[in-house]
């Protein structure tokens, strides 16, 4: 359930506590002003108090967006975005930030951040403001982030942390012949059983999976090159350690934009904020090519000749 609050023109953030438990964190959010709505990270719910960084969506007469810490000009970072907010409808954003200082800003749907900064003197994290400012009123739709846990955290959640168990619990090899497991493999290695998920043109594509970036991510083995390649930020990357599903029979369910994940869909991986993704592929360019399934996008991301592609409209792999 989303977070709805109005915003007035202030200085002043209305502050949040976040979880300081994960190393990356992600703040999703819709918001309708019609320029300068801004996001604020900081270790304390003061308004003043420092270190911070400010996060400026649709500033300079919704113009540009720009990261600036401390209330101190230069900005650490900047993007031209004309129109990039409206006073009539939401639009959606994500900011996520990691233990090593990495900020980056990018749109509902969008894996690619078009904002991002580096901050050379991280800091703890564990509060983000909201505000609208410089004459703008704001309605904002902000998605729960993970709050500290304690003694008295409520049913809700102890049953959100079980479901993860359980969703993490899918993911790990079968024990039972004959049932969908993942096996570890290196360097071109095809495990006995491999499931075959595509085809190039070159050769047959098994459905595969690595980590990259503290993300468990399925994608595609090619046997022509001995090397998984995944899908990541844009950008497609050669994995030589991989792990490959193996024992079953593919089912394929078509997926077409704006439907939900069948129940049945086999969880292939994880995003380091704990979605569960799933196996995926679509024909490309006279290909048939495995990637990865992000719910909350709604879409299919395959690597494709050094890219990161998305598709709106895919097959998701089930379970018989």
């Amino acid at each position: 359930m989303a977070k709805e609050l109005h915003t007035e023109d202030s200085n002043d953030y209305e502050f949040n506590e976040v979880s300081t438990t994960s190393s990356k964190c992600v703040l999703r959010f819709k918001v309708k002003a019609a320029h300068d709505a801004h996001v604020c990270l900081s270790s304390t719910e003061e308004q003043d108090a420092t270190p911070f960084l400010e996060v400026f969506i649709g500033g300079w007469d919704n113009s540009k967006c720009a990261i600036r810490r401390d209330r101190a000009k230069p900005d650490r970072a900047e993007a031209e975005t004309p129109d990039v907010l409206s006073a009539d409808e939401f639009r959606g954003f994500w900011i996520s930030w990691d233990s090593e200082g990495k900020i980056e800003v990018g749109r509902e749907g969008e894996e690619e951040a078009f904002l991002s900064y580096v901050e050379p003197e991280p800091f703890e994290i564990t509060h983000y403001g909201v505000r609208t400012a410089w004459g703008a009123n704001g309605d904002w739709e902000i998605e729960k982030v993970p709050e500290p846990e304690g003694d008295d955290a409520d049913g809700e959640e102890k049953e959100t942390a079980e479901e993860k168990e359980e969703s993490e619990a899918d993911l790990e090899p079968a024990e039972t012949p004959g049932e969908a497991c993942w096996v570890a493999a290196t360097n071109g290695e095809v495990p006995e059983g491999a499931v075959c998920g595509g085809t190039d043109l070159e050769c047959d594509l098994m459905i595969a999976r690595a980590v990259h970036e503290g993300e468990l991510l399925p994608g595609k083995f090619v046997p022509a090159h001995g090397v998984t390649y995944v899908s990541w930020n844009g950008a497609e990357h050669a994995k030589e350690e991989y792990e490959m599903l193996c024992g079953c029979k593919p089912v394929w369910f078509q997926i077409n934009q704006g439907d939900t994940i069948p129940e049945n869909a086999l969880p292939g991986g994880r995003t380091a904020e704990g979605e569960t993704l799933f196996i995926g592929r679509v024909p490309h360019e006279g290909t048939v090519t495995v990637g990865k399934v992000h719910p909350s996008h709604g879409t299919c991301y395959i690597p494709y000749a050094g890219q990161e592609l998305g598709f709106p409209d895919f097959e998701v792999l089930v379970r018989q």
